[in-house]
């Protein structure tokens, strides 16, 4: 991972939680240098434009989700049945933290409808690598097909996700769980 100054740093922290709070396209460069405490050159040198930073901040989110998600896999053991679902468990417990408001890639993706934006990478390695983590999840359970699977599993995920947006529903993201759980045939999970 790119290390930053100590500028740098705090514009990537601060922008992270902007972008995320009050929206990517509605924050400008003047707003984020002032909160982060630093000069607009700093933006620029550590970053070379609000694109580069904007992917910066979901590379950060996508290499810490990851992380997350992959060690909470390894800790929740059981049957790839079991850890199948257990992803959706894990979601599950994001939707229910304070300030939620949606799957953050997704959110970029709405306001980024430009495909060579920097950020478009960003998002779509992410919502491929969790595509692939639950199509092997299914391949380990024996499920035919499992790559489709894994597509039909984050079809449920994305739709969980923009619930909350939509509706506040913080407890859709357990329902595409029992979902997942039919459509696996592993209810009893």
């Amino acid at each position: 991972m790119h290390r930053y100054s100590p500028g740098g740093q705090r514009l990537l922290e601060v922008a992270t939680e902007v972008f995320y709070t009050e929206g990517i396209r509605a924050t400008g460069v003047d707003t984020l240098v002032e909160r982060a405490g630093v000069s607009k050159p700093t933006l620029y040198a550590q970053f070379g434009s609000k694109e580069n930073l904007v992917a910066a901040v979901l590379e950060r989110r996508r290499a810490v989700r990851q992380a997350a998600l992959t060690e909470f896999l390894v800790q929740a053991g059981g049957s790839a049945a079991e850890r199948l679902l257990a992803v959706f468990d894990w979601l599950a417990r994001g939707h229910g933290a304070e300030g939620f408001r949606g799957c953050p890639f997704t959110n970029a993706a709405v306001e980024l409808p430009d495909p060579a934006h920097p950020a478009r990478k960003v998002i779509s390695a992410y919502k491929a690598w969790l595509r692939d983590r639950l199509s092997e999840l299914a391949a380990q359970a024996g499920l035919d097909d499992p790559d489709e699977v894994g597509y039909a599993l984050l079809l449920l995920i994305d739709g969980a996700n923009a619930r909350v947006v939509v509706d506040g529903d913080r407890g859709a993201m357990l329902r595409a769980k029992a979902a997942a759980a039919r459509m696996i045939g592993a209810e009893d999970a």
